[in-house]
């Protein structure tokens, strides 16, 4: 975008869906971009070729944000590449769908590691740096599950709905700093997750959206980009929907 200063930054999850369309995005920006994944290195691979075949520079760096020895690593890495973390974009989740009544306790305890614990671990270690920048964008995404509950996924909306709390606290802690935390909350989007819900469950979760339909992963990015931007410095401790007006 026009006008910003090129930075360092950290995409979790970014070798698919959302993760992958906002690396992109960032990187014709002009941002450098760690492409981070844990499972899906080939595909992680793809997407920093698509970003240098663009002109852009990125590299991938293998983490599993849920354990913080892994996640420290994986950060050292991007920094020892690009510099200090400047844009950090925690992105990467999981879920484990269950009725609590059915629920194992390893089922709740993962998805809060990866959706919350690996936010923590992650922020935790770049906010420093950013702080002695005086200057820091993070974006975390959650979902407007966090906000309206969902059947089956009491885990998976603990884990988002305790972003919010997280992400306007850090939010109040470094306003001065001009570091800005936000969060933002995708709808139904289709990706890798998504796919694998039945016919019957798509047919009722369209029911909840008053524009009747999935989303895509480029009509998430866009924002979460924008609240990398110069042009976002006023925007702070926010939580944005885009859901196609499911949490209306």
């Amino acid at each position: 975008m026009s006008g910003n200063t090129p930075r360092s930054a950290l995409v979790t999850g970014a070798s698919r869906g959302i993760g992958r369309a906002t690396a992109i995005r960032l990187a014709a920006n002009g941002h450098r971009v760690a492409v981070n994944y844990n499972t899906h290195e080939d595909e992680a691979e793809v997407v920093v070729e698509e970003i240098r075949a663009a002109g852009g520079t990125a590299i991938a760096v293998g983490g599993d944000i849920s354990d913080k020895d892994s996640a420290t690593a994986m950060i050292d890495e991007a920094v020892a590449a690009h510099g200090a973390i400047e844009i950090l974009i925690n992105n990467a989740g999981v879920i484990k769908d269950a009725l609590l009544l059915r629920m194992k306790d390893e089922q709740f305890d993962f998805t809060m590691k990866v959706n919350m614990y690996g936010t923590y671990y992650c922020t935790h270690k770049v906010l420093p740096g950013m702080v002695r920048g005086r200057w820091g964008r993070i974006v975390n995404i959650s979902s407007v599950v966090g906000m309206r509950g969902n059947i089956g996924q009491s885990n998976y909306s603990a884990s988002k709905a305790a972003v919010f709390g997280f992400t306007q606290s850090i939010a109040k802690e470094v306003a001065t700093r001009g570091i800005t935390v936000n969060a933002v909350c995708p709808g139904y989007i289709y990706t890798a997750t998504s796919a694998d819900i039945s016919d019957n469950q798509r047919d009722t979760v369209m029911t909840w959206i008053p524009q009747g339909r999935f989303g895509e992963p480029d009509e998430v990015a866009p924002m979460i980009v924008f609240l990398t931007t110069d042009e976002a410095q006023y925007i702070t401790g926010d939580i944005i929907r885009v859901d196609g007006g499911m949490a209306i």
